[in-house]
């Protein structure tokens, strides 16, 4: 009924599919999971030769990662969510005109936009590795697609190394935990940044209250999670940061996070 109920199923979603396969230790393992489908979704009704129409409830701005598929982690079935994916789930404008076209023609059951990065992103990975080594640049020197990619990456990638040195002091560089901890911090720092931009983008101008979350889809729990100011665990989507206030807080929040301060211990 609203983004707020939308917000809910998701993470609710989430933890079921979490919950699902938390037990497993045996690599043959099966497990089994029922996912509710509308006939209607399908065109499966055959008094109906109609088209179905499209409903989803939530626009999911994805990494196009193979190991994070969208609708199975979020528990949800065809025509819930409107999926689009690109690697490192950045704005460009295929993306942008993508999700315009659902706010657009897709209103009427549209109630969340979402963006979701994941753990070990390839993409930040490769910006991190660019950035700590500035001359793996010149191996791009004629692979445009690829650099258009990266150099969106390096502003998020820059400030995220900022502040963790002024977080943990100037020889942070040289522990160990240092690049995946850039890794991980860049992660977080680009879904939120893509959020506030859609923000920005939908927000003002959608008078049904369209909201904008994000969130880290973790590989290794298969849980989604976000450093929330306001908790520990951070388990779930959360709303992107309204303002540089907003952006500031977050940013402690993620070096205070045990995801990050974890791996500085050693």
């Amino acid at each position: 009924m609203n983004s707020n109920a939308a917000q809910v199923r998701l993470n609710d979603g989430n933890q079921a599919f979490a919950a699902l396969l938390a037990g497993m230790t045996d690599e043959n393992g099966r497990v089994q999971n029922i996912v509710s489908v509308d006939p209607r979704d399908l065109g499966l009704l055959a008094d109906d030769p109609a088209l179905p129409k499209q409903r989803p409830f939530a626009a999911i701005l994805g990494c196009s990662d193979a190991r994070v598929p969208v609708e199975l982690i979020f528990n949800e079935g065809p025509n819930d969510l409107f999926v689009v994916r690109v690697a490192g789930n950045g704005l460009g404008p295929e993306v942008l005109g993508s999700l315009k076209y659902a706010v657009e023609h897709l209103g009427g059951s549209l109630k969340l936009i979402v963006v979701l990065g994941h753990s070990g992103c390839g993409a930040l990975t490769a910006a991190v590795d660019v950035f700590l080594n500035p001359t793996d640049y010149l191996s791009l020197t004629t692979k445009h697609p690829l650099r258009s990619i990266l150099d969106g990456l390096l502003v998020v990638v820059q400030a995220s190394a900022k502040k963790i040195q002024e977080a943990f002091g100037p020889d942070v560089s040289h522990h160990p935990g240092y690049r995946q901890a850039l890794i991980e911090a860049s992660i977080v720092t680009n879904s939120a940044l893509a959020a506030y931009s859609l923000q920005q983008e939908f927000g003002a101008s959608d008078p049904a209250g369209l909201q904008v979350v994000y969130g880290v889809y973790l590989l290794e729990t298969r849980q989604v999670w976000a450093p929330h100011v306001s908790s520990a665990k951070g388990i779930g989507l959360t709303v992107a940061p309204r303002d540089p206030a907003g952006f500031i807080e977050l940013a402690n929040a993620i070096l205070q996070s045990d995801r990050i301060v974890s791996l500085f211990r050693t």
